[in-house]
């Protein structure tokens, strides 16, 4: 085995341990020196491992035996091929960034030691979850990044907002992960194995199982308790609703989680799992629904909102909806080639939208902002740039995966794949609309922040007004953005051989009857003549009719916006309450709780163990001992009579022996 193997997710882990430990000891310098270290090691293995895997070198083997339980072993082990390859890059390179981005980020904030051993940790399990050649360890890095997530999410756990946020992507997910549990615990019953190439190597025996309980086919329940755990981590409809919460972590995170990491894991697993996947159907169209669903109308909240992250935020989940999309189309390439492309101009829009928060001194309200690129021409510069890219327009690298992902689903031939094409059409309007609409608000127009009466921010504080100037964001803060600004404009530009020149190998599969990437790649004559193409298409012309309303709305008529709400007050109060769905959680799920727990407390606790179990078997004692009480006088002839009244009581019996 390559020792880079070991050392890709290790030297992140020794960061860990060093800053979380001994952060106290090495301080601050040492806190990042450590971790930025440790993700950089693993980064540039990763690049050589990348480079290995290209000249034909894979592999799949046992680290480790944690435990054999009769046939099945749990195993630590890693499978490292071209899907691995790709996103071990992504990761660590965004991690990087999002590193050197946290030294002046966080520069004042007291949990400083603590918050780089928390992301570095988190780089971790998200390497351990994509090199897993087996469902154990998958598992294994599937929960630790909620875990690590739960921590981050709740960093200032002084904000009750912060707590409530972390508790409910914490509970949130474990709906997902039951589903998950149940589908690896089905492949476990029915295959006999937790090794993906064994279980892959059955997956044709699996189609024609049954499940006894429910009558399903054995395949299809798999594929379904999978995605319902894709669903939890990848935030589709409806167990999106931890992740706009999320946005109480600080805007590192933020851009880790939601780039490259936690939230592309459910994409990755899906694709994994294409073996399985391509023999049900029923599954894969249910997954084009719900990633269709989830791409239209998360864009649609985003055009409402006023925080900066926010906007971002449910961006994240349109994006997350659109990958979803191609897996349910079968192009899971396209889908991966998505999460590549989106991993880099989303932390380019998070970490952009931290140095605003910084220079507007934690203000992330959008209505107290506008004229900033004068201020802060880098982060204006690739902020736009990621916009660009979000909107999907060309040259720009979201306008590649982007293009692919609506051309793959309008070739999709199966239930839901119509309505998913329309669904993804419209969300190409909306996402240039909310891409410009937080471009214009922010760095255009009215300088607003002059005249704000005060702020929230990212660390809680309040404030009466600031009137200092808007500044620049530190080098430690831009260089992280142009960095990743360049692969958001150019790596679109390895759509062909990403998708169309067999770079994927047998890391995913695809069956024959699934045609359409072989069309696509019928029709793909290039980078530049695609380019070309796209400017006689819908959805270059609805994104770019987006990225224009959004300016003549808050450029050249910012009175319209106010008016248009009001107008139209049912759906934007639809659109504000993000169509109910925190109501009927918090209604349902914790009013159900609380009156279930009320009911517990009062009936079982109060009334069952207080009231019967403990008071009762006292009160039962004091009433004996009242009865007995009574015939303990101390006169002898109350015991004399007691005593003859036993002596009765005992030959009772063989008095009445006869006559029975």
């Amino acid at each position: 085995m390559n020792p880079l193997y070991l050392i890709i997710p290790l030297a992140p882990l020794l960061g860990a341990v060093l800053a979380g430990f001994f952060g106290k000891i090495i301080g601050r310098t040492g806190a990042h020196t450590v971790t930025i270290l440790g993700v950089l090691t693993s980064f540039v293995c990763s690049v050589m491992v990348f480079k290995d895997v290209m000249a034909g070198h894979t592999f799949n083997g046992t680290v480790y035996t944690w435990l054999q339980s009769g046939g099945l072993n749990m195993q630590v082990g890693f499978l490292v091929d071209q899907l691995t390859a790709v996103m071990m890059i992504v990761v660590t390179f965004v991690s990087l960034m999002v590193h050197i981005y946290t030294i002046g980020y966080m520069a004042e904030d007291p949990g400083y030691q603590r918050f780089f051993s928390y992301i570095s940790l988190f780089t971790f399990s998200m390497l351990m979850l994509v090199m897993s050649n087996n469902f154990v360890q998958l598992f294994f890095g599937w929960e630790a990044v909620g875990l690590v997530s739960y921590l981050l999410i709740g960093f200032w756990y002084t904000r009750p907002t912060a707590i409530y946020a972390n508790l409910k992507a914490f509970l949130v997910n474990r709906v997902g992960d039951f589903g998950f549990l149940l589908g690896i615990g089905l492949i476990a019953a029915y295959a006999g194995s937790l090794d993906y190439a064994t279980v892959f190597g059955k997956s044709k025996e699996l189609a024609t199982l049954t499940e006894v309980v429910t009558g399903w086919p054995v395949i299809t329940a798999i594929c379904i308790g999978l995605f319902i755990g894709a669903m939890g981590k990848s935030a589709q409809f409806p167990l999106h609703v931890w992740l706009p919460d999320s946005m109480e972590g600080p805007t590192p995170i933020s851009a880790l989680i939601h780039a490259a990491t936690m939230v592309t894991a459910g994409i990755f697993m899906v694709s994994r799992m294409s073996p399985l996947f391509e023999l049900s159907d029923t599954a894969r169209s249910f997954v084009i629904v719900i990633g269709a669903i989830t791409a239209l109308f998360m864009a649609l909240i985003a055009i409402v909102q006023t925080d900066i992250k926010r906007v971002v935020a449910y961006s994240t989940l349109s994006q997350l909806g659109y990958m979803t999309t191609a897996l349910g189309a079968s192009a899971y390439s396209v889908a991966i080639f998505h999460l590549m492309t989106h991993a880099f101009f989303k932390a380019v829009l998070f970490l952009g939208a931290g140095s605003v928060i910084i220079a507007m001194h934690h203000e992330q309200d959008m209505r107290r902002m506008g004229g900033l690129r004068k201020y802060m021409p880098i982060t204006f510069i690739t902020m736009l740039i990621g916009a660009l890219a979000n909107a999907g327009l060309p040259p720009f690298a979201g306008f590649f995966s982007k293009d692919s992902i609506i051309e793959a689903v309008h070739l999709a031939q199966m239930p839901g794949a119509g309505f998913a094409y329309l669904a993804i059409l419209a969300g190409v309007f909306v996402g240039g609309f909310y891409s410009f609409r937080l471009i214009f608000f922010t760095f255009y127009g009215e300088e607003r922040f002059r005249h704000a009466g005060g702020h929230q921010g990212d660390h809680g504080d309040h404030g009466h007004g600031h009137h200092a100037e808007p500044h620049e964001s530190p080098w430690v803060v831009t260089v992280p953005l142009i960095l990743l600004a360049i692969p958001a404009i150019c790596a679109g530009w390895l759509i062909e051989p990403m998708l169309f020149d067999g770079y994927f190998g047998n890391a995913i599969f695809i069956s024959h009857e699934h045609h359409g990437l072989a069309e696509m790649a019928e029709e793909f004559h290039g980078v530049i003549p695609m380019m070309l193409h796209a400017l006689t298409t819908l959805p270059f012309w609805l994104a770019l009719s987006g990225a224009v309303t959004a300016w003549f709305l808050y450029i050249v008529r910012p009175d319209l916006p106010a008016v248009i709400k009001q107008k139209f007050s049912f759906f934007a109060n639809i659109l504000e309450r993000k169509y109910g769905f925190d109501e009927f959680n918090d209604w349902f799920f914790a009013g159900g709780s609380r009156l279930l727990g009320r009911g517990l407390w009062k009936g079982g606790d109060q009334a069952l163990i207080d009231g019967i179990a403990v008071n009762g078997s006292a009160r039962m004692v004091d009433w004996i001992a009242g009865v007995v009480r009574l015939f303990q006088t101390g006169h002898i002839y109350t015991y004399a009579f007691l005593m003859i009244f036993g002596v009765a009581i005992f030959l009772l019996p063989f008095l009445f022996h006869g006559a029975w």
